[in-house]
């Protein structure tokens, strides 16, 4: 059993920087594929990026490619998403997946609760 906990949202005006934290808990975490995705309000979750256990393979939605890096610390069992040139459309609930998919898109066995992200015009 894996249990996921994001932090690091918030509200921030455009063009500005966060980082997001996943920090799991269960031995296996780091055997297994990470991913963030997010879901505005009346619309559909969507992915948005992930990594291989090993940090060897990243993808991403092309929304955005160039201003997010997703990365991983197996030793603490912890994925970040680094958000940066942040734009009003990227506001929405972010939420950290994992598990033992060789596809990154998913589909992931576990999951957060979701971090708040608000980006101001």
């Amino acid at each position: 059993q894996v249990q996921l906990v994001e932090s690091g949202g918030g509200l921030v005006q455009a063009g500005g920087s966060l980082r997001l934290s996943c920090a799991a808990s269960g031995r296996t975490f780091n055997r297994y594929a990470s991913g963030w995705f997010r879901q505005a309000p009346g619309k559909a979750r969507e992915f948005v990026a992930a990594i291989t256990w090993s940090g060897g393979r990243t993808s991403y939605i092309d929304s955005v490619k160039g201003r997010f890096t997703i990365s991983r610390d197996n030793a603490k069992n912890t994925v970040y998403l680094q958000m940066n040139s942040l734009k009003p459309e990227d506001t929405a609930a972010y939420y950290c997946a994992a598990g033992p998919t060789s596809i990154l898109y998913g589909p992931y066995d576990y999951w957060g609760q979701g971090t708040q992200v608000t980006v101001s015009s």
